[in-house]
């Protein structure tokens, strides 16, 4: 990881930029773009929705799907995969809003309980809204992180529903760390695989995640960031995993899971599932947690269990 005075020194900067934005309610998109967030008219709309759905027995439904993780197993092949990697294995959590549905973190516990990984990582939005109040959302996260049990760490980086000032809670989210435009080696028998984070690009873009994403080395590199946006950086940089979410697979979708929303416009390749960009495989997680309103019609959250292979 970088030097810890500079880590610090760099954080100060980041959260200094990133906290005029939130206040502001910007979107900072990539190429320069800023725009108003309507996320508060969008959940007036969701409100009515809701008024009508629970006319129906169809709020039930919505809201039992809503509380439900797949178990997603991949198992992924790589020409020329270190030894080291060999079997090894990332457990993805993503998208928790953990104060949409109460529990949500007693639920993904119990789901996880009897799986055995050697890393965790944590692809951004732990609180329903996308500003205001957070803190009501450490003490359900500190219960899920410390009923995780990866001896490589837990990694978690921001969503564009995240306050910067999360990361001052590290300490009360131990084991979990935040990497916030940062990376992390860890070595394996003198193979060193490379995790790195980036801040939000959908709503907090600056030109410091691509920078991770660029000056970041290592025999095999996974990229965390909370969108699909930046996977051509990452696929030109030669990184081997890319793992995201924010699209909760479109939440709430139309018969044979077409979206009516995904909240990016990177194409329907990036929206749900497993894709890929020349060599690197990426996946973007249909998250665990459901934003907006308790539901979800035709997709369920899911937790992913990757497995690295050799390709004989």
């Amino acid at each position: 990881m970088n030097d810890l005075n500079q880590l610090e020194k760099n954080r100060i900067i980041w959260a200094s930029t990133r906290s005029v934005l939130e206040s502001l309610k910007f979107k900072s998109k990539r190429g320069g773009k800023k725009s108003k967030s309507h996320w508060t008219l969008f959940e007036k709309l969701l409100g009515i929705f809701v008024f009508i759905l629970k006319m129906t027995r169809y709020y039930k439904i919505g809201l039992g799907n809503a509380m439900y993780n797949d178990l997603t197993e991949l198992t992924l092949e790589y020409k020329n995969l270190p030894k080291e990697l060999e079997g090894y294995k990332i457990i993805q959590l993503s998208d928790l809003h953990l104060d949409t549905i109460a529990k949500t973190e007693v639920y993904i516990v119990d789901k996880i309980k009897n799986l055995k990984y050697d890393l965790c990582v944590i692809t951004g939005d732990y609180r329903k809204n996308d500003n205001g109040r957070f803190v009501h959302v450490i003490n359900p996260f500190k219960f899920l992180v410390q009923n995780i049990f990866a001896k490589d760490g837990i990694w978690a980086v921001l969503g564009n529903h995240d306050s910067y000032m999360m990361v001052d809670y590290e300490n009360e989210l131990h084991p979990l760390k935040f990497l916030v435009n940062e990376d992390v080696i860890i070595e394996k028998n003198g193979t060193k695989l490379c995790v790195v984070g980036t801040d939000d690009p959908f709503a907090y873009y600056t030109d410091k995640a691509v920078l991770a994403l660029e000056r970041a080395k290592g025999d095999f590199k996974i990229a965390l960031v909370h969108t699909s946006e930046l996977h051509d950086v990452a696929s030109e940089k030669g990184y081997n995993l890319y793992l995201c979410g924010h699209t909760h697979a479109g939440q709430i979708c139309l018969s044979g899971g077409i979206p009516l929303i995904t909240h990016q416009k990177d194409g329907k390749k990036y929206f749900k599932g497993m894709w890929t960009d020349g060599e690197m495989v990426g996946y973007t997680s249909a998250g665990n947690g459901v934003s907006g309103v308790p539901q979800r019609f035709n997709t369920f959250g899911e937790i992913v269990l990757i497995t690295l292979k050799n390709k004989i």
